[in-house]
């Protein structure tokens, strides 16, 4: 289960929540300042006001304000993806990435170039909520097989293999054809630069409604959180919530992953310190993480953008430079149901 050692009491709940909200904002500023061409601040004002059409104004307008609204949606829908198969599944080291969903909605997308030549988010997205929603099931079809429950370890060891399979055969099927590695070779490293708006205007319905599933699931994950016998006294269905929230999963993590790739560890690193600074009650820890997650993908695409300068580097790279130091003291701090 899930360690709540952290856990805060309701007095610091709120201003952790302000705090957090601060860090989103000065990850934005930098995200929209920094780059190539660092932008001073009044300069990126008056851009975003609409005034000026200088070269300065074109950036921000064109090419970092795009990138930056896409950040918030897909780092939104990761973290929140990752808060709800944590609290679903009572597994620590649930995530997108790590169960092998995102793998998943990668692989779907790669074959969708492949067999049927498709371009573009507004192809990739049905593709990639398919991949995430058969994924799902593969993974708790393999942690349930024989006589044994899905425990947390079985599902972890379960979405480990289903994501190596799936990441071997995405990498063959693109080494097979150079059209579909040059198209899906920058994509799958996960990255938010590039993408116009339109970008986000394809998965944004998606990924809105997954965010509605969310909310309507916080008094479930709360009980389920005290165990399927304890939710059921409490008048909630436990395996018509899971549903659900497998539903709520695939929507927020497909859509993410068609319109940015397989983002690695934000999933599992947001709802973590989300949980560690507002503590297990989803009814602040889903806004933190809903938070946190796009300023983790924010801060870490602005490192990518300097650590190499003049060249980028893409943010899933970052991120998963980062996420594996995380996820090892995850593994060594969190207890784990035993299988």
């Amino acid at each position: 289960m899930i360690s709540t050692s952290a856990r805060a009491t309701p007095g610091i709940r709120v201003p952790w929540l302000l705090v957090i909200g601060g860090v989103l904002l000065v990850a934005v500023a930098l995200s929209l300042f920094i780059g190539a061409r660092t932008v001073s601040p009044m300069v990126t004002l008056d851009a975003l006001l609409g005034a000026g059409g200088g070269r300065d104004h074109i950036i921000v307008r064109e090419i970092r304000l795009p990138r930056t609204l896409l950040a918030l949606a897909v780092g939104s829908a990761f973290a929140v993806a990752g808060c709800l198969m944590q609290g679903l599944t009572r597994n620590p080291l649930a995530s997108p990435d790590l169960l092998g969903i995102g793998h998943g909605a990668s692989l779907a997308v790669v074959l969708a170039i492949y067999l049927v030549g498709i371009d573009g988010p507004r192809g990739y997205v049905w593709f990639a909520l398919a991949g995430a929603a058969v994924s799902t099931v593969v993974v708790y079809l393999l942690a349930g097989a024989g006589t044994r429950a899905a425990t947390p370890i079985r599902l972890a060891v379960s979405g480990a293999v289903l994501a190596t399979a799936a990441l071997s055969w995405t990498q063959t099927v693109m080494a097979m054809d150079r059209r579909t590695l040059d198209e899906a070779r920058f994509w799958i490293a996960g990255s938010i630069a590039g993408r116009p708006l339109s970008v986000l205007t394809a998965v944004l319905p998606f990924l809105a409604l997954g965010a509605v599933l969310a909310v309507a699931l916080i008094r479930a994950l709360d009980a389920l959180a005290l165990g399927d016998d304890a939710a059921t006294a409490l008048g909630i269905d436990p395996l018509r919530q899971r549903l659900l929230g497998a539903l709520a999963v695939t929507l927020l993590a497909g859509g993410a992953v068609a319109a940015a790739g397989p983002l690695a560890f934000i999933g599992l690193a947001a709802p973590h310190l989300a949980r560690q600074l507002c503590g297990p009650d989803h009814r602040v820890l889903l806004p933190a993480c809903a938070m946190l997650g796009p300023a983790l993908l924010l801060l870490a695409d602005v490192i990518g953008r300097v650590v190499l300068f003049p060249l980028e580097l893409e943010a899933g790279i970052v991120t998963a430079l980062l996420g594996a130091p995380v996820l090892i003291a995850l593994v060594r701090r969190v207890r784990l149901v035993k299988s």
